[in-house]
């Protein structure tokens, strides 16, 4: 027993958090003792260099450097404290509050392993740790990037899709409608083009089990300089049908682009692509207005409850109150009642009525066919053909292709 008090008590420092003042970052502290116990401490910035160099500093897994935007005066150093702590094979966990894209892409491209927002997500520490813990997976084959002419000029149309509350489906209607219209004509099929602009918890690689790629992050950091070739890089295809653009490998700030990097994207996707699908996240975010815009349909995903009816009153009075074109939005109402259903569409009728909105299109429930598809990485069309849900979105597919077939040649 005393032994065991003994090694207890001299138990090696496995991480530190090295920050100004940790006492700025309390949810850290907090979560560093429920993670680790006593076998962490905390060190000063200028401290962090010089422990880097002692024994003791053998024993340390990781460093959580915690930041705010106060630091960001102190670039340089923290660039050193991560190429120290890199070079002695100590893994970086980046804890960052109010500190600028800019500044955030810089430490990562040092070197940080891993980036959490603070106030910290609870639990989000510890999945962080984990994850740094965990081997590196084996190699994965890339899928071949795609080539793109520089001489294209299509004008694609821009679709929308946006979920107005959480698990309303709108990634599952932006992945299989952006399928339906890459098959919607087997004679010339046309170019579809899938942008996952959930740059946090985008789904859209998992739906179609694709891997992550770090060049998303380079070529939405930089879209100043993106030509061509660097956008075809940063696409993927899938089944050599769709091409797809998704989110970033790590969880990265909303704000990581601006109105013009999104427009910069949408331009570029237009030129080579007939077909523009854009998958949103749930917040409304700064460069919002720019794909309301720049978009030929804007789907909005409710579902027949009140959370979705609050955020779609929240969204017009939003929208109205900056002159903003709300008569773009079409409302798609997912798991809607059936037709036999006479209950369910009066609540439907009442709803819309109610917010002042057109439902235009009511999408039926798949039913567990449609969360296996998207947990083996398949398009419905692919797993379960005859799924409702699917067959409602192929007619949706193939009404908006016959009537950019019927614009295009009345042009």
């Amino acid at each position: 027993m005393g032994s065991a008090v003994q090694q207890t008590e001299f138990a090696p420092i496995v991480a530190c958090t090295i920050s100004r003042d940790v006492q700025n970052f309390d949810l850290l502290i907090e979560d560093m003792e429920t993670a680790l116990g006593e076998n962490w401490g905390d060190l000063g910035f200028a401290e962090a260099l010089a422990f880097f160099g002692q024994p003791e500093a053998d024993s340390l897994e990781f460093v959580a450097l915690a930041i705010d935007r106060d630091d960001e005066d102190n670039l340089v150093l923290l660039d050193e404290i991560i190429s120290q702590a890199k070079s002695r094979g100590i893994d970086v966990i980046l804890i960052a509050e109010d500190v600028t894209p800019a500044s955030l892409h810089q430490l990562l491209r040092t070197g940080a392993d891993e980036f959490v927002p603070y106030p910290l997500p609870e639990g989000e520490l510890q999945e962080a740790i984990d994850r740094i813990k965990t081997p590196p997976a084996a190699a994965v084959p890339v899928p071949a990037t795609t080539q793109l002419s520089s001489g294209s000029e299509k004008e694609g149309a821009v679709i929308v899709v946006h979920g107005l509350a959480g698990g309303t489906g709108a990634t599952t209607l932006a992945v299989n409608l952006a399928w339906e219209l890459a098959n919607s004509n087997n004679k010339e099929a046309p170019g579809v083009c899938l942008i996952d602009l959930d740059l946090q918890y985008g789904s859209v690689a998992t739906y179609l089990d694709l891997p992550r790629r770090e060049i998303v992050f380079d070529v939405l950091s930089d879209t100043e300089n993106m030509d061509d070739d660097i956008f075809g890089q940063a696409l993927q295809t899938f089944e050599e049908k769709l091409h797809v653009l998704t989110a970033p490998t790590d969880m990265v700030p909303l704000d990581l682009i601006s109105p013009d990097d999104v427009q910069r994207l949408i331009d570029m996707a237009r030129k080579h692509f007939d077909y523009v699908v854009i998958d949103m996240p749930k917040t409304i975010v700064q460069w919002a207005e720019t794909t309301l815009q720049a978009a030929h349909v804007y789907f909005a995903v409710v579902e027949l409850d009140m959370r979705s009816a609050q955020n779609t009153l929240r969204l017009k009075r939003a929208l109205q109150s900056e002159d903003l074109p709300f008569e773009k939005m079409r409302f798609a109402l997912n798991r809607a009642p059936k037709f036999t259903d006479l209950s369910g569409k009066s609540r439907v009728r009442r709803m819309s009525e109610s917010l002042g909105i057109s439902i235009d299109l009511q999408l039926p429930d798949g039913g567990k066919q449609v969360t296996q598809a998207c947990d083996h990485g398949q398009p419905l069309a692919s797993s379960c053909g005859k799924n409702p849900l699917r067959r409602e979105v192929a007619k949706l597919a193939q009404s908006i292709h016959d009537l950019g077939q019927d614009e295009a040649e009345a042009a």
